[in-house]
């Protein structure tokens, strides 16, 4: 019997506005110094800030862990069905 991992949970622990650990994770869409997209099991996550850097990944844990200089958090939804999280990107930066 295969026993496949069901994430359904989200949780984000930030360090001092330097380090930061997130569960849940579907994918990361785009990340560069000053921003990293996630998307989660919440809905999609915009972290900005300087010197940004994806450490660690693994999607099959639904794990990222981020590091820099933080300096916002934001969360927008994704509604269930099919290419929402593309939907949702492009309306990100219209």
């Amino acid at each position: 019997m295969e026993e496949r991992p069901v994430q359904k949970g989200h949780k984000l622990v930030v360090n001092n506005r330097k380090t930061s650990l997130v569960t849940g994770v579907i994918d990361v869409l785009s990340f560069d110094l000053n921003e990293i997209l996630l998307e989660t099991e919440q809905g999609m996550m915009m972290v900005k800030g300087t010197d940004l850097h994806v450490n660690r990944l693994s999607l099959e844990k639904g794990e990222v862990d981020l590091s820099g200089n933080i300096d916002s958090i934001a969360y927008s939804e994704v509604h269930a069905g099919g290419k929402q999280g593309e939907n949702l990107f492009s309306k990100l930066f219209r």
